[in-house]
């Protein structure tokens, strides 16, 4: 007889707590989706929709031209040089900015006396917005006036415009990306190395583990899960690269530091070529998604 009363009891308040989570998913659900379908869906389907004609953005399309303007993107040589650097910023993010972010995060994991005080001194670049910087150093970059100019003087030496070079413009930029993420990276490292169980890392010392057999075979591989998603982070940022180009060179000189952000800014919304711009959104959505579902689908579904 308690037996049973006790059955009752915890099948009422499984109900009862079914009903809490229905009533919570039919409160809160539909306001997600409205915004959802407002600012994420609709206009996807609407640039979709205008990529399929030619249309500066006045009045209503009609012009429809199918699928002209995406042949139009890929056969300009401006959007492969954009593609190229989005390239060349991924490489460089995963080969440059992240090792240098682990390496400053595992020397800096640890409390010593001015830990903090550097470690805020290394991630302020990343809070200091992206136009911000891209006006600072374009006064650092310039070649008569700026701190590179000054530098060089002091040697005797005529100063590069790196800006102005379209051999030298693009690694003018990638100096500044390095110098203003990689304080991000370094404190999602540091806050995976403070929550890291410290118990392994003694255990492997007093087995008579090095110093670098430690770090290879216990903390790098905890760390796993954060390399992960900081690679992430740095893919899905590298595409989407925009305010840094803008401010120190517009995508010039001769197209040579566009990103496929600031060629859809420059080709599609400044010579009111809405259609082709719409084309180039698109085509940079289906880049970002693919990535991110094949990311996760295959390196980050354990996480």
């Amino acid at each position: 007889m308690g037996g049973s009363a006790l059955d009752n009891h915890e099948s009422s308040a499984r109900h009862l707590s079914g009903d809490g989570r229905f009533a919570t998913v039919i409160l809160f659900l539909p306001p997600a989706l409205l915004l959802f379908t407002l600012f994420v869906v609709l206009p996807i389907a609407e640039a979709g929709w205008y990529s399929a004609f030619s249309w500066n953005g006045f009045g209503r399309p009609t012009n429809w031209v199918g699928f002209d303007n995406y042949r139009f993107v890929f056969e300009s040589r401006a959007f492969g040089l954009a593609f190229r650097n989005n390239i060349l910023i991924i490489l460089v993010s995963l080969l440059v900015q992240l090792p240098l972010a682990l390496t400053l995060a595992l020397m800096l994991a640890d409390k010593f006396r001015g830990a903090v005080a550097l470690r805020m001194l290394f991630f302020m670049p990343y809070v200091l917005a992206e136009i911000a910087t891209g006006l600072i150093f374009s006064f650092v970059y310039d070649g008569d006036y700026g701190l590179l100019a000054s530098i060089y003087r002091m040697f005797g030496a005529e100063a590069p415009h790196l800006l102005a070079s379209p051999q030298t413009s693009m690694l003018a930029i990638l100096i500044v990306i390095v110098w203003k993420y990689f304080g991000f990276h370094m404190m999602l490292f540091i806050a995976a190395l403070q929550g890291m169980d410290r118990n392994l890392v003694e255990a492997a010392r007093i087995d008579g583990a090095s110093r670098s057999q430690v770090l290879r075979y216990v903390v790098i591989p905890l760390l796993y899960p954060t390399i992960r998603l900081s690679i992430f982070f740095a893919v899905i940022g590298s595409l989407q690269l925009f305010d840094l180009v803008m401010p120190l060179t517009r995508g010039g000189p001769a197209d040579s530091s566009n990103t496929m952000v600031s060629f859809l800014y420059n080709f599609g919304i400044t010579r009111m070529r809405v259609g082709f711009g719409s084309a180039v959104g698109v085509i940079l959505f289906v880049i970002c998604v693919t990535f991110a579902f094949t990311y996760k689908r295959w390196f980050m579904r354990d996480d």
